[in-house]
C-alpha cells in the first residue's frame, strides 16, 4: 500500500486522468447507450461534468469554475437523467482537499446554492420520467438529500486536507532533516579536516625546523669541532625518527581497519621533554611553572602542548642566531595560563612565507578548549 501510496504521489496527473477516464466509462458511455442518437444532451452533459475532473488535484479551481458551468448548463437543459452529476461531489471534495481554506468555503456555498437551485427547479418543473411531484414537500426533501451530499463531500474533502497538509510536513521535515545531515557531514568532514593540518603541520613543522637548525650549526661546526657535527647528526637522526613515529601514528588514525597501534597524545606533563629535545637542537630555552601541577584532560593537556611546541618552533625559525626562551606554566584555579617569551629579533632568519598555519593552528586550539592566543612583540 504504502508503495502504490508513492507512487500515485509521484504520477499525480496520470492517476487523475486514468480515474477520470474511468469515470467517463462508467458514466458518459452509460448515458450515451441509454438515450440513443436522439437524445444526446444526456450524455453530452456528463462528459462536460466528468472531463474538468482530470485537473482536479493539480488546478482544483479550474476544475471547480469548468464543472459549475457544466452544472448550469443542466439546470439550464432541464434534464435530470445526467449520471454526470456525481461529478459535482467529487469537485466538492477535491477543491476542499486540494485548493485553499478559501476555496473550500467557496465550493461549500455554491454546493449548497445549487442543492436549492436544484430543488426549485423541482418544484417549479415537476420530472415525470424520476417519477417526482412538484410539491413544496418534494422539493425540499431534494434540497435536504442534495445539501447532506454536499456537506459529506466537503467534511470528507476537509479530512482529505488534514491528511494532505500533515504528508506535505512529513516530507519537508524529512527533506530537511536530510539537508542538515548532509550540512553535519560537510561541517564534520570539514572540522576533521583542520585538525589533521593542525597535527601535520605540528608534528612536519617542528621535527622539520630543528633538523634544519641542526644541519646549519653542524655544518659550520664541523671544522672546528667534529664531535659537534657527530651529535648534531645524532639529533637530526632522532627528530627524523620521531617525526616519522608521529607521523605514522598520525596516520595510522585514519586507518579504516582500525589495526593501527594508537600511542597517547602528548600533553602538558611532557612539555619537560619538549624543552629539553629543543635544548638538545641548539635552543636555549628553560621551563618554568608556577603553582601546583594537576593532570588535565586530554584535549587541553594536548593543546597546551602543541602551542608550546608551536611556540618554540617559531623561535628556533624566525628568532635569530643565539636566541633564548622561556617557557612559563602558571595552573591557575580552573585554568592554565602558557606564555613562551624570547630575546630574539629575527636577525638573519629566513622570512615567514605568506600563508602560515602556525598562529592558526593555534588559534583554532585554544579556541576549541575554551581558551585565546595572543602573538606579538613582547
Amino acid at each position: 500500500m504504502e508503495r502504490a501510496a508513492a507512487w500515485s504521489r509521484r504520477h499525480r496527473r496520470a492517476v487523475d486522468v486514468g480515474t477520470t477516464a474511468l469515470l467517463a466509462l462508467f458514466l458518459v458511455v452509460p448515458a450515451g447507450a441509454s438515450t440513443g442518437a436522439t437524445g444526446a444532451a444526456p450524455w453530452l452533459l456528463s462528459l462536460l461534468l466528468v472531463a474538468p475532473l482530470a485537473w482536479r488535484r493539480t488546478a482544483p479551481r479550474v476544475t471547480f469554475a469548468l464543472v459549475v458551468l457544466a452544472g448550469l448548463l443542466v439546470l439550464l437543459v432541464g434534464d435530470s437523467r445526467v449520471p454526470g452529476l456525481v461529478a459535482v461531489l467529487i469537485t466538492v471534495h477535491a477543491v476542499t482537499a486540494y485548493g485553499t481554506r478559501r476555496d473550500g468555503r467557496l465550493v461549500l456555498v455554491t454546493g449548497l446554492l445549487a442543492s436549492g437551485a436544484a430543488g426549485a427547479r423541482f418544484a417549479l418543473f415537476p420530472d415525470g420520467a424520476l417519477g417526482l411531484s412538484g410539491d413544496p414537500v418534494t422539493a425540499v426533501a431534494i434540497t435536504g438529500a442534495l445539501s447532506l451530499l454536499v456537506v459529506a463531500a466537503w467534511s470528507i474533502g476537509q479530512l482529505s486536507r488534514v491528511r494532505v497538509s500533515h504528508e506535505a510536513a512529513l516530507t519537508e521535515r524529512a527533506r530537511l532533516l536530510e539537508a542538515e545531515r548532509d550540512q553535519q557531514a560537510v561541517i564534520a568532514a570539514a572540522a576533521e579536516r583542520a585538525r589533521i593540518a593542525r597535527e601535520m603541520h605540528d608534528v612536519v613543522a617542528h621535527s622539520l625546523a630543528v633538523v634544519v637548525a641542526q644541519a646549519d650549526g653542524g655544518r659550520y661546526a664541523a671544522r672546528a669541532d667534529p664531535a659537534a657535527a657527530v651529535r648534531a647528526l645524532e639529533t637530526i637522526a632522532g627528530t627524523g625518527r620521531q617525526a616519522l613515529a608521529d607521523m605514522r601514528g598520525l596516520l595510522g588514525v585514519l586507518r579504516e581497519d582500525g589495526a593501527a597501534r594508537r600511542t597517547p597524545q602528548p600533553g602538558a606533563g611532557d612539555l619537560a621533554d619538549l624543552v629539553e629535545d629543543l635544548r638538545a637542537g641548539g635552543l636555549d630555552v628553560r621551563l618554568e611553572e608556577h603553582g601546583e601541577r594537576r593532570p588535565l584532560p586530554p584535549s587541553p593537556g594536548l593543546a597546551v602542548h602543541r602551542i608550546a611546541q608551536e611556540s618554540l618552533t617559531n623561535v628556533l625559525k624566525h628568532a635569530g642566531p643565539r636566541a633564548s626562551a622561556v617557557v612559563r606554566v602558571r595552573w591557575l584555579q580552573g585554568a592554565v595560563a602558557l606564555e613562551v617569551l624570547d630575546d630574539g629579533r629575527g636577525a638573519g632568519a629566513a622570512p615567514a612565507p605568506p600563508g602560515g598555519q602556525g598562529l592558526v593552528g593555534m588559534r583554532e586550539r585554544a579556541a576549541l578548549t575554551g581558551g585565546s592566543v595572543e602573538a606579538g612583540p613582547a
